[in-house]
């Protein structure tokens, strides 16, 4: 009781996503048992946290075979993003469910999500991918602030979805990776005639020789200027890797480094294959917990 008035309590968790232990990887909070709050208490929640992401896990009830979640960014609600699916199906079966199951189905803006929880690791199947337009490397290359022999032209840059559409932009080697400083004024110009808001460059080069993927992403749109681990858009550069044969087949499994140039290493698993026009989609990554408390609502 607090000035004679009721305060409502929820729990919420703070968990590391894509991370390579404690303090690594895409922070992302998690409330749960949040049916009660309104779309208001959840924007300003996610305004507050300030993390890219944060998950509402609206009930520990099934609703049609799967458990409604919602995910906002600090700005707004969006259909479907990679870490806060993960992270909300880690707390559904570590915090709330509290049984060992293997499987869940998170139910999204963007559609039902199957998460499989194999050896450590947890592995989304993300919607299949659509392709959008593709763009022009000259405007590109001003957006980034690099060079136009720094983008990889014998690959399109292009505006692929799977749940949340990205623009996916293939770079020569981590040196270009490393140098992208996001020009906002050209970015905003871009983006104001692109479904996609985010920008993910990447290339072969990487700072680990185990890995075979460097990747940043850059979501000013979303009030963030970088993400540390993006597992939407790795698995749209996932479909992307194999539609467009990027590695010689139309089948992969890669390992995908993000986050260094924000102190926030992160490792995610991608698998990917094309079969006519049937595409399999999957992220996966280990989570690890960092805190619970309440927040008074």
């Amino acid at each position: 009781m607090k000035w004679g008035i009721i305060v409502a309590n929820h729990l919420f968790y703070i968990v590391d996503v894509f991370s390579q232990g404690k303090y690594t990887g895409n922070q992302l909070a998690v409330f749960v048992n949040a049916s009660s709050m309104s779309d208001l208490d959840m924007q300003q929640i996610a305004a507050e946290i300030n993390y890219s992401e944060t998950a509402f896990i609206l009930s520990s009830q099934e609703n049609n075979g799967g458990y409604d979640v919602r995910i906002f960014t600090p700005t707004e609600e969006i259909p479907f993003a990679g870490h806060p699916t993960l992270g909300a199906a880690f707390v559904l079966r570590e915090e709330v469910l509290k049984r060992k199951t293997n499987l869940l189905k998170l139910n999204l803006k963007a559609g039902q999500i199957p998460v499989t929880y194999i050896d450590d690791v947890f592995w989304m199947r993300q919607n299949s991918p659509t392709f959008g337009q593709v763009l022009n490397v000259t405007q590109i290359a001003d957006v980034l602030s690099l060079p136009t022999d720094a983008i990889d032209d014998k690959f399109p840059i292009q505006e692929v979805s799977t749940g949340l559409p990205v623009i996916v932009v293939p770079l020569r080697n981590l040196c270009a990776v490393q140098s992208v400083k996001i020009n906002k004024d050209r970015y905003f110009d871009l983006i104001s005639g692109t479904e996609a808001k985010e920008m993910l460059v990447f290339s072969q080069e990487t700072y680990h020789t185990e890995n075979d993927l460097n990747v940043r992403a850059f979501t000013e749109y979303y009030g963030i200027p970088e993400d540390a681990a993006t597992g939407s858009s790795n698995g749209c550069l996932a479909a992307c890797l194999v539609h467009h044969k990027y590695f010689g087949s139309d089948t992969i499994d890669l390992r995908s480094e993000q986050g260094y140039e924000i102190q926030r290493p992160s490792l995610l698993y991608l698998k990917a294959s094309k079969t006519g026009t049937d595409y399999n989609v999957l992220v996966g990554g280990e989570v690890e917990m960092i805190a619970r408390g309440e927040w008074e609502v």
